[in-house]
């Protein structure tokens, strides 16, 4: 009994005292609700995994940067192992993306979007057909096409890296062209310097990841929107077979502006949805997927992830529209992959196929290649699952409910902003940075949510948020503490009193 009162007397004391605080060595990681599967490629194939399908059977095709493509059987077993693997097709030319319809498997290739298929059933693509190869090569090195599943139009999106990933020595280099269901090839967006990756989301908007370089102070994710300018002037020239389709060439930008300040005068230009700020979030931005399972992979139905190649990494991204235009937060999702994470796809059942590589750059993963799967365990990591702007602040919505003494208390917070250079010279670091005040942090009845009043928002800035200080009800800090906003409009008291 004198056991009992002393144990109940203990557990009133602690619910008095609010949530308990785990021990760090108890604290879950990101296995605990995403772990990694590892696929066993076959011996001596050097598989760099660049794009993957679900196929109508079961398989699930992956592509390699060898010109060669892969099909996995059972792909969603607990363990995948070399004999699952089985070529169906090779003397492709660097594959980076695939998309299947109507028993076709397409593909975009460095110099064309081309189809294949198994006819007759032995296992082996015996049919290819070119689709379209209206844009050209020059032989160097760095001339990738990234292409998109299929639009609502039955149209493949590519985005085509300029030679060298500096000047447009070829045609349509450093442009997003549009293939038809017919094979034509539709002029779309100017101003790409070198995609990583290309993908829709949920609302069937296509967006693709930029990497550092001239005029990209970091690297980004960006929305394509036909007519528009995505930033690099490099491949202006183009404008003089594709003004029928897209109009006049854009004003070029001023060399050592900013990203908004360019945008407010030149109506073509789109600025970057969602900075990644560099070496904290990434260096080498890649493959893009969409979150459209329904839940089977989460509490993140709708959001999109990135991969980063040489963080070997995949993050979360959590738009919104302000002002007409996306923007939003990026947050670190999953680190550890065993190359450098590529290509990326998230099928049905709420499984993430990750491909990686690091031939030509390195990652952090050390291996040379990868084939892995991520999925979700069906438990609900303590996240900020989005993060919205307001007219005079953010409000943060969580996966858990909080607790409201450190969620409800400003020093749980920081913050700082930053942007960076917008200019013909490669990259830029942060600048122009600024310390605003967080002046309250309201909690919602539910604790789902947290609205930031802040004093000193920063139009087309990053704002980098950490919150180390806040706890779940059960006493868990933020599997992820941070939070990168980027603010590149601020919406009015209607826009927001809308949402």
């Amino acid at each position: 009994m004198f056991h009992r009162i002393c144990f109940a007397l203990l557990g009133l004391s602690l619910l008095l005292a609010g949530p308990v605080v785990a021990d760090d060595a108890t604290l879950p990681t990101e296995d605990d609700y995403y772990p990694i599967t590892r696929f066993r490629t076959p011996e001596d194939v050097v598989l760099e995994a660049s794009a993957f399908q679900l196929m109508p059977d079961g398989r699930v095709a992956v592509a390699s940067r060898r010109g060669e493509v892969w099909m996995i059987e059972n792909p969603f077993a607990d363990e995948v192992k070399a004999e699952q693997f089985t070529r169906f097709a090779h003397g492709l030319h660097e594959v980076l993306s695939l998309a299947e319809k109507d028993g076709w498997l397409y593909l975009t290739q460095r110099c064309d979007v081309s189809r294949i298929k198994d006819s007759d059933g032995d296992g082996v693509a015996d049919l290819y057909e070119v689709v379209n190869d209206g844009w050209e090569i020059s032989g160097d090195y760095h001339e990738y096409a990234f292409g998109s599943k299929f639009d609502s139009n039955g149209e493949i999106w590519v985005t085509l890296c300029l030679t060298g990933s500096f000047s447009s020595k070829v045609k349509y280099r450093g442009w997003c062209v549009r293939i038809t269901p017919e094979g034509e090839l539709v002029p779309t967006c100017s101003g790409i310097r070198s995609p990583g990756g290309i993908a829709f989301n949920a609302e069937g908007d296509v967006f693709y990841t930029d990497n550092q370089g001239p005029w990209n102070g970091t690297c980004s994710l960006k929305h394509l929107i036909p007519g528009k300018f995505m930033g690099h002037p490099g491949g202006f020239e183009w404008y003089d077979i594709a003004e029928d389709v897209m109009g006049p060439r854009p004003q070029e930008p001023k060399s050592g502006s900013r990203f908004v300040t360019e945008a407010k005068k030149i109506p073509e230009y789109e600025p970057p949805a969602i900075l990644f700020p560099y070496k904290k979030m990434g260096q080498s931005a890649s493959g893009i997927a969409c979150d459209t399972t329904g839940g089977k992979f989460g509490p993140f139905e709708g959001q999109m992830f990135v991969a980063d190649q040489t963080f070997s990494t995949v993050m979360r991204c959590a738009l919104e529209k302000v002002q007409g235009h996306y923007q939003g937060a990026c947050f670190p999702f999953r680190e550890g992959f065993g190359s450098g994470s590529l290509g990326v796809e998230m099928t049905p059942q709420g499984a993430m196929f990750v491909g990686g590589t690091n031939r030509g750059w390195g990652s952090r993963g050390n291996k040379p290649f990868a084939v892995e799967r991520l999925d979700w365990t069906g438990k609900v990591p303590f996240e900020i699952l989005s993060m919205h702007a307001k007219p005079d602040g953010f409000e943060l919505v969580f996966t858990q409910p909080v607790d409201p003494e450190t969620a409800g208390d400003v020093a749980s917070y920081t913050m700082e902003t930053y942007t960076y250079v917008f200019q013909a010279s490669y990259g830029s670091p942060e600048v122009d940075h600024t310390t605003p005040t967080i002046e309250s942090a309201t909690v919602s009845e539910d604790g789902m949510r947290v609205l930031l009043t802040i004093d000193g928002l920063q139009e087309g800035h990053v704002h980098e948020l950490h919150s180390d200080g806040v706890r779940s009800a059960n006493g868990l800090p933020l599997l992820h503490k941070e939070a990168y906003y980027t603010l590149n409009y601020l919406p009015t008291d209607e826009v927001a009193a809308a949402k």
